[in-house]
């Protein structure tokens, strides 16, 4: 899955490269040959910057797991996190769904409320590090869409997630 999320990632580069070529051709017929060839440059710039931060982005974590009924990240969920902000914050029309999860003790309501604090606690993260909230809407399904069924310590800590959806 890691290969795919590459060569998708790869031809998004190429895409951007051939974008921002495309741009740069339009402002030279518009005039300007001296700024246009720096505008030109600087968008090419931009644009792999944008396909580099993207790369990275694709290849973080995007399941982030959380202790029993908390809602605070993880110390080792940071650099991922960092990953998508950076990317999110450099492309602006990027969004991200987070999917709030939660494992079944508890009543339902709980469960999504607790699910709800959590893809919250992701969400602040990344308005913190730069990304605009509007990039993000968030979501909890609580208890009804386990990864694991195994009914013990192990499936359930699978089961406290927020899943990063970029959409």
């Amino acid at each position: 899955m890691n290969i795919l999320k590459q060569a998708k990632a790869v031809g998004i580069a190429a895409v951007l490269a051939v974008l921002a070529g495309c741009a740069g051709q339009v402002n030279e017929q518009a005039g300007g040959a001296g700024s246009t060839s720096e505008a030109s440059s600087a968008a090419a710039a931009t644009a792999a910057n944008v396909a580099q931060l993207k790369n990275e982005a694709m290849a973080a974590d995007t399941l982030f797991f959380f202790e029993f009924d908390k809602s605070d990240l993880k110390q080792e969920a940071l650099d991922d996190l960092d990953a998508h902000a950076k990317y999110l914050s450099a492309d602006r029309t990027s969004k991200v769904r987070l999917e709030g999860h939660a494992d079944e003790r508890g009543t339902r309501a709980y469960n999504l409320a607790l699910g709800e604090r959590r893809a919250n606690s992701v969400a602040r993260y990344l308005v913190i590090q730069g990304v605009n909230r509007s990039q993000i809407e968030t979501v909890s399904y609580g208890e009804e869409r386990p990864l694991s069924l195994s009914r013990d310590d192990n499936g359930w800590s699978r089961n406290r997630r927020v899943e990063l959806i970029y959409q």
